[in-house]
């Protein structure tokens, strides 16, 4: 038997982020990959040049022709980009009882924003208390937990602070934090579990497309029953080979390298420290 994930994303053009990096992880994973679209992006690794959203019918359609021939394991969404869709998406999953993994998409690599600011009330009032895991890195944290987010108990009071919108756990990525020598994360989870994962700072532009990655092999790691926590560990190691072992195409910020954790798994856990 075959496990199938779902992604609920935009489409990025350049390949790199959005249902494309999703599909294309799932695939390295062994997942079985179904997509809802909810917005089509004209961009490049230098930027987001145009957006149009789809209608809201049509991504409750895609969602529902899914569901009602796939044995969906788990979901996630990435670019919901407006309320009205955060609303519908919520509307499709608040009885499903199937692992949803939130990747709050606000500001594309480029700079572009990708969640109109009104949207950000709904994303955490209606998705957000669906969540099995919210995936947040530090400024989509700041937004979330209404906090600037300066220090390692910032992170900490940020992460009490989503979980106090309903969510089952949070996983704060440390990325943005270029102050230190490695990027740490932070799970938290509602029933006390807490522990960090930390890798090595790997000095490269070639990051575009990191969040919905990280959260798309999470998500296929819970569609082929891990628990929480080793889902987050495994997906650890997948973005760090991912960026490590970079593609260097394009003149922005590049594409990660979605099959290099598959070339690589007797080393996969090289470098990934789990700390708690």
């Amino acid at each position: 038997m075959v496990d199938v994930a779902l992604t609920i994303a935009g489409s990025d053009s350049g390949g790199g982020a959005g249902i494309q990096a999703d599909l294309k992880t799932f695939q390295e994973l062994g997942v079985f990959g179904t997509s809802a679209l909810t917005a089509v992006t004209a961009q490049n690794t230098f930027g987001v040049t145009a957006i149009q959203p789809l209608e809201t019918a049509m991504i409750t359609a895609q969602i529902q022709a899914v569901m009602e021939d796939f044995n969906v394991k788990a979901i996630k969404t990435g670019m919901l980009f407006s309320a009205e869709i955060i609303h519908a998406v919520g509307d499709m999953f608040h009885w499903s009882g199937i692992p949803l993994v939130i990747d709050p998409v606000m500001i594309a690599k480029g700079g572009a924003s990708l969640l109109k600011e009104e949207a950000v009330e709904a994303l955490k009032t209606v998705l957000v208390p669906l969540a099995a895991i919210v995936m947040p890195n530090i400024p989509e944290a700041e937004v979330l937990a209404d906090m600037t987010i300066k220090t390692e108990i910032d992170i900490e009071q940020a992460a009490k602070r989503i979980l106090a919108l309903g969510a089952e756990a949070v996983l704060i990525k440390g990325g943005h934090r270029k102050e230190a020598s490695y990027a740490e994360d932070l799970y938290m989870g509602a029933d006390g579990k807490r522990f960090s994962v930390r890798a090595p700072w790997i000095d490269t532009k070639d990051t575009h497309g990191t969040g919905c990655t990280y959260s798309a092999a999470l998500t296929a790691f819970l569609a082929n029953g891990e628990t929480a926590a080793n889902a987050v560990i495994e997906a650890k190691c997948f973005i760090h080979a991912a960026i490590e072992d970079g593609l260097k195409i394009g003149g922005g910020h590049g594409p990660t390298n979605h099959w290099a954790y598959g070339r690589r798994t007797t080393k996969r856990m090289e470098g990934v420290v789990v700390n708690g």
